[in-house]
Parts: C-alpha cells; sequence; structure tokens
C-alpha cells in the first residue's frame, strides 16, 4: 500500500507538485538520517547526507524505476552518499558525546542512564566495524530492512547479503564482548 502511495507521490512531484515532495522529505528524512548516522557516526555529517540525498532525488526522480520501491531506491542513495563521505574524509571518529539518545520522554532516569550505555556501547563497535559490516547491520537492525531490501539496496544477491550479515553479527557479538569488559 505505501508503494502505491509512494508512486503517486512521486508521479506528482514528476509533475511540479512541490506539496508531493515535501510529502516525501518528512517520510523518509528520518529513516535516511538514522541510516546515514548508523554508518557514519557524527550527526553532523548525517544530517548533511539527509540533505543530499534529498537534493539527489530531485535531480533525479526521473531515474526511479518504479518496479522498486522508492524507499530501496532512495535508501542505496542515502548508503552510497554516507560512503563516499567516509571515503573522501578517511576518517572514523568515535561518537560524539553530547548525542542525544532516543527512548520514552517518560522513562525514568535509570532507564535513561542504562539505556544510553546500551546506544552508546553499540555505536562505538559499529563505529570500530568495516563500513560493509555497518552498512548491512544498520539496514537489518536498525532499518528493519528485508533480506531481499537490502539485496536491492546494495546490489547484492540474497544470499550474499544473509552470509554477509551473519558474519557482521558474529563480529559485533565479539566486539560487544569486548566493550562489556572494558
Amino acid at each position: 500500500m505505501l508503494k502505491e502511495h509512494d508512486q503517486a507521490l512521486v508521479d506528482s512531484c514528476k509533475k511540479g507538485d512541490h506539496a508531493a515532495f515535501t510529502i516525501l522529505v518528512t517520510r523518509y528524512q528520518r529513516p535516511i538520517y538514522n541510516a546515514a548516522y548508523r554508518v557514519l557516526g557524527n550527526a553532523e555529517d548525517a544530517s548533511d547526507i539527509t540533505q543530499v540525498v534529498f537534493l539527489r532525488i530531485a535531480e533525479r526522480l526521473h531515474e526511479y524505476d518504479p518496479q522498486y520501491k522508492f524507499f530501496s531506491w532512495i535508501y542505496r542513495i542515502a548508503v552510497n552518499e554516507s560512503i563516499n563521505l567516509l571515503r573522501r574524509n578517511r576518517r572514523e571518529e568515535p561518537l560524539d558525546d553530547e548525542i542525544e539518545l532516543p527512548g520514552p520522554a517518560t522513562a525514568n532516569p535509570e532507564w535513561q542512564y542504562s539505556n544510553g550505555q546500551v546506544s552508546d556501547r553499540i555505536q562505538r563497535a559499529l563505529m570500530s566495524m568495516k563500513e560493509d559490516d555497518r552498512v548491512v547491520l544498520t539496514l537489518r537492525h536498525f532499518s528493519d530492512c528485508s533480506y531481499r531490501e537490502i539485496a536491492q539496496i546494495l546490489e547484492l544477491e540474497e544470499k550474499t547479503v544473509k552470509s554477509r550479515l551473519f558474519e557482521a553479527r558474529q563480529r559485533l557479538s565479539e566486539l560487544l564482548g569486548e566493550l562489556r569488559t572494558s
């Protein structure tokens, strides 16, 4: 259903409907930011990538193939742009300490602290991994993409995605074990 709705919005955008584009931006801004953040580990870079992605979408909307999900197409752009930024900067910096962690506003401070520690540990482990591992883990576990969607986004065979994900999970598990003891 969402695919059909997205397609209607894309068709409207192609006809110059700016309101339709605004709806797409509103719908996908957060997921794109989250994906970029998990790959880059930097809130400012993730924000920049999010803007770049929507500029690319506006420029390349005519290239979108409606046989695929719109979300998969823009996600692929986000992943590519994030990886390109990593390569340009040739850096993988640790997380900034001033990141706001998601959680219920009504949660007690003890829960927020505990949740923040877990989230920080996971992010540190992700940032110490190769970008290929980070990308596949981010798509599957933080963006809830199916194996098929990940395969489309990364232009890989589904069995390759499963294999990479299995290996990346193993490496993440080892890293989290090491972080737990340090």
